[in-house]
């Protein structure tokens, strides 16, 4: 077969597709965490760019306003191609680092921002969906869980090249993780389940053996079947089918709402289990915590190394562990911890506790840190490439970046605000509220997805199989794939917006 004479096995291939969107993904976070390089050096006395508070809000903040306009753009260009989509994502980063580079006023750098936000939003919905669709079931967990980990690692990278060089040469070395991404997506091949979904199932049978083996055929097949099943039911409605009654049937689908609700309440819980606010108002949460007289910006590096460290650990325990499991236990321990950090602020504030000492504080804050690096950020991102059928995955993966920059845009909104009003430790007994209501709808929602197909996965979000009284039906399939899709785009153009 394909792989008997390739020098790399499919393990590698894997790893190496995962490479290229991860070193895109590095990137970004070179992009999230820039502007704590950036804004200080503007307000030096001599720096040639002169900027007001109201302009480093704007700077730091227009990245999550442009990510949700990115993740509606890449809904056509994922229906295009995965490639091409790919393509299209590192475009604008590398067009924006290198504006920012040559930026001489506050203007310019504003639309570089813009344009690496825009490539930020555009990935997020992507990111996820090329890693699961490019890796094995055995291995996909794993795989996945390095999107956090890659993040994580990029913001550690500027944070630590940006303390030693100035912004623009720290921008020139950012450059450097989007266009390896881009260098190596040339040599990766176009996504096995969009070939299929384009009836192009023999390109789809060859990729799909040069990245997994000879050894997983089954998934392969139950695939394509499926498509070419659903592309004959598509066909055989379309003259009695228009756009708004194909929406309404879509909605009722269990395989559409049930991932929709599950990624909602999962994007919910990323934002408010700490991690987001951590990243911007670090200092000033280790402030309130650890008091007055902390080494706010070392306990903050700390942290930092800790998350690349526990995101480190959490690609193996995720790939071994259930994900139900994983989601409980660390979401279980960021409640507590959260209920935790609420108490002995109360309790020092009634001086129940003493004032002196950041030992406890320290053991708290790390605790909770470790249940985000764990568990709450990268597990959605695995849930992400898992539990969108093949049909809804643009949609899905779009939805799922709207809420995502949704919630993100509240938390950094309102956090300041609930402080000064009730206080660190109510804000946290606030979020642990809201962690609480998340677990509990997820519950009931999310069913086990490790070592499973994608097509199982589907299946038992319809509760059944796609056709289970058509199983021997497939086997005298008369009509040709490639005509079958021809047909549905020439007949049916516009008729089903919840496609991709």
């Amino acid at each position: 077969m394909a792989n008997k004479n390739s020098r790399f096995s499919p393990f590698l291939k894997q790893c190496f597709v995962t490479a290229t969107v991860g070193l895109n993904i590095v990137g970004h976070g070179c992009v999230l965490g820039f502007p704590a390089v950036l804004l200080p050096q503007l307000h030096d006395p001599g720096s040639l760019i002169q900027i007001t508070k109201e302009g480093d809000s704007w700077i730091a903040s227009i990245t999550g306003i442009v990510m949700m306009v990115g993740s509606i753009i890449m809904l056509p260009l994922m229906r295009s191609s995965r490639k091409t989509a790919h393509y299209a994502v590192i475009a604008p980063v590398l067009v924006g680092w290198s504006v920012t580079i040559a930026a001489n006023s506050f203007q310019a750098i504003f639309i570089g921002r813009m344009l690496c936000g825009l490539s930020f939003g555009m990935l997020s919905p992507l990111r996820s969906v090329l890693i699961g669709e490019y890796t094995s079931p055995k291995n996909r967990g794993a795989f996945l869980t390095t999107v956090s980990l890659a993040q994580a690692f990029g913001i550690f990278f500027v944070h630590l090249i940006g303390s030693l060089l100035s912004w623009k040469t720290t921008a020139i070395i950012c450059m450097i993780f989007p266009t390896l991404s881009f260098a190596m997506t040339i040599y990766c091949p176009e996504s096995p389940s969009w070939l299929a979904s384009k009836g192009r199932h023999d390109d789809c049978r060859t990729v799909f053996r040069w990245l997994r083996g000879d050894d997983e055929d089954e998934e392969l097949e139950s695939m394509i079947q499926a498509r070419i099943l659903l592309e004959r039911r598509e066909i055989a409605a379309s003259n009695n089918r228009n756009s708004f009654k194909s929406a309404k049937e879509t909605i009722k689908k269990r395989e559409f709402y049930l991932p929709i609700i599950i990624m909602f309440h999962a994007s919910c819980m990323i934002h408010f289990s700490g991690g987001t606010t951590m990243a911007s108002y670090s200092t000033k949460i280790l402030g309130l915590l650890m008091g007055p007289d902390a080494n706010t910006h070392f306990w903050m590096i700390v942290l930092d190394i800790q998350r690349i460290f526990s995101n480190t650990a959490a690609v193996y325990v995720i790939n071994r562990a259930k994900r139900r499991t994983m989601m409980f236990a660390t979401g279980a321990l960021s409640v507590v911890s959260h209920l935790a950090i609420a108490a002995y602020i109360y309790s020092r504030n009634q001086n129940w506790v003493s004032n002196d000492g950041i030992a406890i504080p320290a053991i708290l804050i790390s605790v909770l840190y470790f249940a985000v690096s764990t568990g709450m950020v990268p597990l959605p991102n695995v849930i992400a490439g898992e539990v969108f059928p093949l049909e809804y995955k643009g949609i899905g993966g779009m939805m799922n970046m709207v809420s995502l920059s949704g919630f993100m845009f509240l938390v950094l909104k309102t956090f300041p605000g609930l402080v000064d009003s009730i206080g660190l430790n109510g804000t946290y007994l606030i979020y642990s509220a809201v962690l609480t209501y998340n677990l509990v709808v997820i519950w009931f929602t999310l069913p086990e997805t490790k070592g499973r197909t994608l097509q199982e996965i589907e299946d038992e979000f319809r509760g059944k199989p796609l056709a289970p009284e058509e199983l021997e039906a497939r086997k005298s399939l008369q009509f040709d794939p490639v005509e079958v899709h021809k047909r549905r785009e020439s007949e049916w153009t516009g008729s089903t917006p919840f496609l991709s």
